[in-house]
């Protein structure tokens, strides 16, 4: 089994910024293979070359299959990978961190440790959806209906602006088709911003299992994050789509969402966004020693090298060392 000193000596200079690689890519029908550092789509027209290195998420449809050497390059380059379906899209794996910092991981874990902060990153998130609306004092139990009211008036706004008869919310479980055209506009665009936001999540080094306002699952800080550009993105695009037309809904929500997060920049502004919640203004300062190095805590919060008995008597608690075991 490889070991961290076996890995691929990519470092985050080597690996595209998160915010400048395309938001997602969607195959199907088509063999995955690797090319050097570049994924290739094989079917029945061609071959087509993509460099991995600038891919966030690569949904892969119904008809794919994918060798080990593609999926090895991605997780290298710290691009997610979903296994999507016609019927919906699921989230199924992600890649590897682009950052070797553990400063956001850190910070999400202090933050979500405490309950008044944990409530406190709630509220800013709340800000963060709906600016003209400040949630301070608000409690758990008083942002969750807030959150309900604003999404309703934002389907019935919607709904107005495009023409389209609004009947409510409606998604069944494993059902994509069960819902009306735009219930499955909906869907789709929520689904693939789930695997976006999972994707930015993890390639910063977070946790998509602390949510702040989700809980209980995996992806509760993935969910979390995919929210906060529902009622901006995700749901006005749903309602443009399934006014256009009620053919191939899914597949023509999933173009219009990736070229909609293109225009807008959405991978920089989510990268911005979590750093901003977490880190709460010492973004440039904690992230900007991004190298590859382990260090071991101490006593009184100071850290020390790695690499080193401290069992040895002679073994200074301010020194490095590059003895391995």
């Amino acid at each position: 089994m490889a070991t961290v000193s076996q890995r691929t000596a990519l470092t985050p200079r080597h690996l595209t910024r998160v915010g400048d690689r395309l938001s997602f890519i969607y195959l199907e029908r088509c063999t995955v293979h690797r090319d050097a550092n570049a994924i290739t789509a094989e079917d029945t027209e061609g071959t087509t070359h993509i460099p991995s290195a600038t891919i966030g998420t690569l949904l892969l449809g119904p008809g794919t299959r994918i060798t080990h050497q593609a999926m090895s390059v991605l997780g290298e380059t710290g691009a997610a990978v979903a296994w999507v379906g016609e019927q919906g899209v699921r989230y199924y794996a992600g890649g590897r961190a682009l950052t070797r910092s553990s400063a956001l991981a850190e910070a999400q874990a202090i933050q979500w440790a405490n309950t008044r902060s944990r409530l406190s990153v709630a509220r800013a998130m709340y800000r963060l959806r709906f600016p003209d609306e400040d949630p301070a004092g608000l409690t758990r139990k008083g942002l969750l209906g807030c959150e309900g009211r604003r999404v309703k008036d934002c389907y019935r706004a919607e709904a107005a602006r495009t023409g389209i008869k609004w009947r409510g919310r409606k998604y069944t479980p494993g059902d994509f088709s069960a819902g009306d055209p735009v219930n499955q506009g909906i869907t789709a665009a929520a689904q693939c911003m789930y695997g976006i936001a999972h994707a930015v999540v993890s390639s910063l080094g977070c946790s998509p299992a602390l949510g702040f306002v989700h809980s209980g699952h995996e992806l509760s800080f993935v969910l979390d994050i995919a929210d906060l550009y529902k009622t901006e993105v995700g749901i006005p695009l749903a309602f443009d789509v399934a006014a256009e037309g009620e053919e191939d809904i899914a597949s023509r929500t999933r173009r219009a969402l990736r070229d909609r997060i293109n225009e807008l920049s959405l991978l920089d502004r989510c990268v911005d966004d979590i750093k901003g919640l977490l880190l709460q203004g010492d973004t440039d300062e904690a992230m900007s020693n991004d190298r590859d190095v382990v260090t071991l805590q101490s006593d009184g919060g100071r850290v020390v090298a790695a690499g080193r008995n401290y069992g040895e008597s002679d073994a200074g608690m301010g020194e490095g060392g590059a003895l391995l075991w």
